[in-house]
């Protein structure tokens, strides 16, 4: 029964629907957005940035998406059944879905990644996903970033009372009427000349800048 209605939840309307209910639920919580202006002005100046969060934030960061729909921000979604019903939500949401993961389709979706920064000047990226370890930044942020010209702005999600599930990642559900804060961190410029020394050095800095927002 639950397998058949993870079917239902990956078609365009059940994507809209769980969208619009977690519109509902997000209203309940006492949202507090930090340090976005920089990031805005910096969009709005014609520069390029790549969002990037931990996999366990995520949720809280859909209904945000639409403060950015004007830009058609693309977001990197595995080609797998929990990937289908969330490139559903997240299109509901005003993203646009890029699907490919570092096991089925990645070289693909980090071309499509790259062009769509290229021309829209904004993605989002999640850094340990799709299945960790968690709190393991990849390279696939510094790739799209670099290759696209773009910055980096890392993105922290914490709440006072939240669920974590028994998941790799521990994902993080905020509890009804909870306090949470959305904090934008300084961005992160990458270097003119990239070499693999400097990529994994890039890749650790996001790691030691994220880490302890990590709740695990």
């Amino acid at each position: 029964m639950f397998k058949k209605l993870r079917y239902i939840a990956r078609t365009k309307v059940a994507g809209v629907i769980i969208y619009r209910i977690l519109r509902l639920y997000c209203a309940t919580l006492r949202l507090k957005v930090e340090n976005e202006d920089e990031c805005s002005h910096y969009l709005e100046q014609g520069g390029k940035v790549l969002l990037c969060l931990w996999h366990q934030q995520f949720l809280l960061a859909i209904p945000c998406f639409t403060i950015y729909k004007k830009y058609q921000p693309g977001v990197m979604i595995s080609k797998s059944l929990d990937g289908d019903i969330a490139s559903r939500v997240v299109e509901a949401g005003g993203a646009v879905a890029v699907r490919g993961s570092s096991s089925r389709g990645g070289i693909a979706a980090l071309r499509e990644m790259i062009q769509r920064i290229k021309r829209y000047h904004l993605g989002v990226h999640i850094l340990d996903g799709p299945q960790g370890p968690a709190g393991v930044a990849k390279l696939g942020a510094i790739t799209l970033a670099n290759e696209a010209g773009a910055i980096l702005v890392p993105v922290v999600v914490s709440a006072d009372r939240a669920w974590y599930l028994n998941s790799w990642d521990r994902f993080m559900i905020p509890k009804p009427f909870s306090r949470v804060t959305v904090k934008f961190l300084p961005k992160i410029e990458l270097p003119q000349i990239m070499d693999k020394t400097e990529y994994e050095n890039q890749r650790k800095k996001i790691e030691v800048v994220m880490g302890p927002y990590l709740h695990l």
